[in-house]
């Protein structure tokens, strides 16, 4: 009998074989689909045995309640399609997992009506091949996005902001949010208000590229936040400006309420707090036990009080463990045994290079030091090894 299936299957594809170059059909898949039950486990073993993904993303595809199975078992052709395209473009083994596992549905989707145009289009934009893969491969969901209704509004609009297309690939590799939201309702408003607070195109166009995603908010949320910033007295004009519109919608008022607490509980007055907020705004994104190590690691010093952090607040941007604590060690050491002939700056010892403090607090006193500072030489990160 299952002979007969067999020989019933070859010659039935070898009569659909002069169909082929208007319908390939993978007489592998139609054996397995044919030999094998209709159920999630056939999707599973057919994207192992076939394409050879890795069984995890397999079983995800296979369970997951959006993707028609139903589609894919009827007509697997279209899923090797979909995936011959896709390494033809320049998709790695990885780039295609992350596909998969993020949008299965792709495996089903009609490649001549629905993938291909998403591909001319970026290239049509001047996309290199590899930003085609890199912002497909991290937003997925664009492969089922309309190319007229969102795509290309999207990226015109982030085009005229930035000046050129060379920096669109770099935004989107970021965020893909742009492509999601209706950027005339969203970002083109808050732009707009943004120059008339005083901001300069070329700060906005700066941060669009590197802190896209709070273009996003609703314009009522930015009027908002700007207006907050504004009674912090921080004025358009300053560079600190984004950087603080940034830190507030950051966070909830809550949030922000807590973030004043410690402050206040840690010894700073109402006015310490705003000379922060003014100097470095996004220090009060920092965790509170961030803010609260840091504030009392120096203050246990007994050198300095609070006055030290607010003259010098974007020390509460420092890794405690990797910088702080082991450069305070050294110095503690190299004072207590009088090797340094003029008593150095605390802030400049804390916020020079790890390679400059490296060359100048613990190269010439190895001796001393040596065990209590150690340098991995290619991220220069250093911890305290006794």
């Amino acid at each position: 009998m299952t002979i007969y299936i067999c020989r019933s299957l070859i010659s039935l594809s070898l009569k659909n074989f002069s169909h082929l170059n208007k319908t390939p059909i993978s007489l592998f898949s139609l054996l397995f689909f044919s030999s094998s039950p209709k159920s999630p486990n056939a999707v599973a073993d057919y994207l192992i045995e076939r394409h050879k993904f890795s069984p995890e993303i397999a079983s995800r595809v296979s369970s997951s309640t959006n993707f028609p199975l139903k589609l894919l078992l009827k007509t697997p052709e279209k899923t090797d399609s979909i995936l011959s395209f896709l390494q033809e473009s320049g998709f790695s083994d990885t780039h295609l997992e992350l596909v998969i596992k993020r949008m299965p549905q792709v495996l089903s989707a009609n490649l001549e009506r629905t993938i291909k145009p998403k591909f001319k289009f970026f290239q049509d934009l001047g996309f290199s091949s590899s930003d085609v893969v890199e912002v497909v491969s991290s937003h997925p969901w664009i492969l089922t996005t309309s190319v007229d209704n969102r795509l290309r509004p999207s990226v015109l609009a982030l085009k005229n902001v930035l000046g050129s297309n060379m920096d669109v690939p770099r935004v989107l590799k970021r965020s893909g949010l742009f492509l999601r939201y209706d950027l005339a309702k969203t970002m083109i408003p808050n732009i707009e208000f943004l120059k008339s607070c005083g901001i300069s195109s070329s700060q906005i166009s700066q941060h669009v590229c590197y802190y896209p995603r709070y273009f996003l908010h609703k314009p009522t949320s930015i009027r908002e936040y700007v207006k907050r910033v504004n009674e912090m007295g921080i004025d358009g004009k300053s560079k600190m400006f984004l950087h603080a519109i940034r830190a507030i919608s950051s966070m909830t008022r809550e949030n922000w309420e807590l973030k004043l607490k410690v402050f206040k509980s840690l010894g700073f007055s109402e006015d310490d707090i705003l000379s922060v907020f003014r100097r470095q705004p996004l220090v009060f994104a920092k965790s509170e036990r961030k803010i609260k190590a840091i504030t009392q690691l120096f203050l246990s010093t007994g050198k300095c009080d609070i006055s030290f952090v607010v003259n010098n607040p974007e020390l509460l941007g420092c890794s405690v463990e990797n910088r702080l604590k082991p450069r305070l060690r050294v110095l503690e050491v190299l004072e207590s045994r009088n090797l340094l002939l003029k008593k150095p700056s605390l802030a400049n010892v804390c916020k020079i290079t790890d390679k400059k403090f490296f060359e100048k607090y613990v190269l010439p006193y190895s001796n001393e030091v040596g065990q209590l500072f150690v340098v991995n030489k290619p991220s220069m990160k250093a911890e305290i090894c006794a």
